[in-house]
């Protein structure tokens, strides 16, 4: 397909074949990543500014990396030693960015709806810049659900990762989801592969509204469970979420014994899945609360390495698409 999207914003309206060109495009640049020589020409003179407003381990280096990959140059922002600290708005430090050369903006926010704000500047002043969105509060995290979709279909089908292998595989989704934008993108992503998508945590973490996150035929889709079994119960895959405590203000929990007690995934809790189920963890791991550590270790059981692998190759995959649309 001829890629139109100039933003990637959300992945609420994203299409089918959308889809498809990221998981296709990361499958050929998993494999110039195995490469000796690990670096192509795809966007060599383009500029790339890495707007992280709020800390990042695994999205910041995913991103620096897959741009190093692509022989793009980079621009990382630094919050604590930009202007912002002098009463800069955010829409001037991207201003800045741009008249500096920038072409594509990854931006990360604690505040849902800034890369969205950044976009529309951007589209009003005609400047041609892309703006990728890397996590924005309660929002959506879209690379974070795009990785996530190419670990699944991989595993699937390593050749050729598409959207359709997961029509009709139940994918259990236990820990935070309130306050997890990648709960959200995920949603999204999963349901509209077909897969039946079961959402579980404590009732202080799962509101019922969850249910109208998606509507039509998606929505058949989504299910919700306050209880651990019927979620897990003949699971394909299980992507446990971090209890995110510095979104917390009230007391969402008892302890965080007790959540792992009822929540935790255990290799005995596993029994209740398919005989080849996957566990999955978009990091970072509280570990021995969301799940046990010999579980997230095991190399039979876990795509939690994949998924970090993964990351580099769907982040050069959109950089790319937005990139070559410019």
């Amino acid at each position: 397909m001829t890629w139109t999207r100039r933003h990637i914003l959300s992945l609420e309206d994203f299409t089918i074949e959308e889809y498809n060109a990221v998981l296709q495009t990361a499958a050929s640049f998993r494999e110039v990543l195995s490469r000796r020589t690990k670096k192509v020409p795809a966007l060599q003179g383009q500029v790339i500014a890495n707007m992280f407003f709020e800390p990042s381990t695994r999205t910041r280096s995913s991103f620096e990396l897959a741009a190093k990959r692509l022989s793009a140059d980079i621009l990382n922002f630094a919050p604590g030693t930009s202007s912002l600290t002098k009463g800069e708005t955010i829409l001037d430090t991207a201003k800045t960015y741009l008249a500096m050369g920038a072409n594509i903006m990854t931006i990360r926010h604690q505040q849902a709806g800034v890369p969205q704000i950044i976009a529309q500047e951007m589209d009003r002043l005609d400047s041609g810049v892309s703006i990728l969105n890397a996590g924005d509060g309660l929002h959506q995290h879209p690379s974070q659900a795009l990785l996530d979709l190419f670990t699944l279909t991989s595993v699937l089908d390593r050749d050729n990762p598409r959207l359709e292998l997961l029509s009709g595989k139940k994918i259990a989704i236990v820990g935070d989801i309130l306050h997890s934008r990648v709960a959200r993108s995920n949603i999204y992503s999963l349901t509209a592969a077909g897969a039946d998508v079961h959402l579980c945590a404590p009732p202080t973490l799962l509101p019922k509204l969850f249910l109208d996150i998606v509507d039509g035929e998606a929505s058949n889709k989504l299910f919700l469970h306050w209880e651990l079994t019927p979620a897990l119960e003949d699971a394909d895959f299980v992507m446990t979420l971090r209890l995110q405590k510095e979104r917390m203000s009230g007391n969402f929990i008892p302890s965080l014994r007790e959540y792992h007690q009822r929540y935790g995934i255990t290799r005995n809790r596993l029994k209740l899945c398919h005989p080849d189920v996957k566990v999955l963890h978009p990091g970072p791991v509280n570990r021995g609360v969301e799940i046990t550590s010999d579980l997230m270790d095991d190399p039979e059981l876990s795509l939690i390495p994949h998924q970090v692998t993964s990351g580099v190759a769907v982040r050069m995959a959109l950089l790319y698409l937005i990139g070559s649309s410019n």
